[in-house]
């Protein structure tokens, strides 16, 4: 399990980061406050507070690949 700080600035963000992460097979959740929420909704995300930073939470070992499909969107 790996842990990252994103933003989703955008809707156009948001759509991406969907695509991107549905392609995985593990889990990922985003987490804002007390919300948590599934990364492969884009409902769910958009339930979210997004004018602040998300915390994504990665149940994976293997996330290179996946690092390298969000680099767009990590907060460093």
């Amino acid at each position: 399990m790996k842990e990252y700080t994103i933003k989703l600035s955008t809707i156009e963000d948001v759509r991406n980061f969907v695509n991107a992460v549905t392609s995985c097979e593990y889990d990922v959740d985003l987490a804002s406050g007390r919300y948590v929420v599934d990364a492969k909704s884009i409902m769910g995300i958009f339930s979210l507070d997004l004018m602040n930073p998300i915390q994504m939470t990665v149940h994976g070992e293997n996330t290179a690949d996946f690092e390298k499909k969000v680099e767009a969107f990590l907060v460093k």
